[in-house]
């Protein structure tokens, strides 16, 4: 029996490619449908890379371009480190840079420096990435439906692209971290205006209403790069920074998942009649002992050891999900938002 999936792809810049992992298992397993996906900025990325590929090829045709959206973020020059890297581990290298995290230039130019201060020489490192998806294929009708978030500018709310809205412009303002990025202007159908852009994660990171339609399934399983839980109190700067970002990216994630704990228990003591809402599933894909072992420093330089490394993480986290709780798909929630708000 085939089981239908909605998939909520957070956004980490290149610790998505931990999703790349989690979504190249998940393709393997023709048991699982992806109905639809919701993602920012790296899920963003992914999930438009697996719509089109799917539309293309089918599920080795997603793997395929998944493949290939993670060899040229790998290969994103202006967003890495020098090149004395090329040549190191995986594992020591991430030692190295938690080290050297505080000292980063990129982080160092990111606070100092605004991205509107380099006048004609600006180029977003994304665009050439982002240019190569075939959106014809990404606006497919077939597969997966494909929803990416991105926060206005001017009224801090989230906006939801998906359809023949998904463009460029709309994955690049999903990705655009405004001290790194100027943000990304597009037309809003509902104003008529143009409006600024930047990250999704600000206000949906991903967003989980868009699959909330009744002909979706009940499933949403959700890829988490940013730890929700770390134990120990940051003292250091760079630590309280890095704390401080995670915590503002799960913010949004976090206040949906707590109005479907509120819709739950209401239906569950009688207050709410069964199927005035939907009913929502929750599960999770995630590695947060590997994740804290991490920061923005990583977040920020695709270096092809830790993509790797990531992707790996992925697939065996993706694998251990199915083994314990593919039973559960269409039938019960695997993540406990009781404990979770209580």
């Amino acid at each position: 029996m085939v089981k239908r999936i909605n998939l909520a792809l957070q956004g980490g810049g290149a610790h998505g490619a931990f999703t790349w992992g989690v979504l190249d298992r998940l393709l393997e397993d023709e048991a699982l449908e992806i109905a639809s996906i919701t993602g920012t900025s790296a899920g963003a990325l992914n999930g438009a890379a697996l719509k089109a590929g799917m539309a293309r090829d089918g599920r080795a045709g997603a793997k395929a371009s998944l493949d290939r959206l993670w060899a040229r973020m790998g290969a994103v020059g202006d967003m890495r480190m020098a090149n004395w890297i090329a040549g190191v581990d995986a594992s020591p290298l991430l030692n190295t840079l938690k080290v050297m995290a505080p000292f980063s230039p990129i982080e160092a130019m990111s606070q100092a420096v605004s991205p509107y201060s380099y006048g004609p020489f600006y180029r977003n490192p994304l665009r050439p990435v982002v240019e190569q998806f075939d959106f014809g294929e990404v606006c497919a009708d077939a597969g997966p439906d494909l929803y990416i978030c991105a926060t206005s500018v001017q009224t801090g709310k989230v906006r939801v692209f998906s359809g023949t809205e998904v463009s460029t412009d709309a994955i690049l303002a999903s990705a655009c971290l405004p001290n790194l990025f100027q943000a990304i202007e597009l037309p809003n159908p509902k104003t008529g205006q143009t409006e600024a852009y930047w990250d999704g994660g600000f206000t949906g990171n991903p967003a989980l209403f868009p699959l909330f339609r009744d002909d979706l399934p009940d499933d949403v399983v959700v890829v988490n790069i940013n730890p929700l839980v770390r134990a120990e109190v940051p003292k250091t700067a760079h630590d309280i920074q890095n704390r401080v970002n995670e915590i503002s990216f799960n913010s949004s994630l976090l206040r949906e998942l707590r109005a479907i704990s509120f819709v739950q228990r209401l239906i569950e003591d009688g207050t709410m009649e069964q199927g005035r809402m939907k009913r929502v599933l929750v599960h999770m894909i995630a590695d947060d002992d590997l994740m804290t072992r991490l920061s923005v420093t990583t977040k920020l330089i695709p270096i092809p050891q830790i993509l790797h490394m990531l992707k790996t993480a992925g697939r065996e986290a993706a694998e251990g999900f199915l083994d314990q709780h593919m039973n559960d798909l269409g039938h019960r929630q695997t993540v406990d938002l009781g404990a979770m708000f209580g």
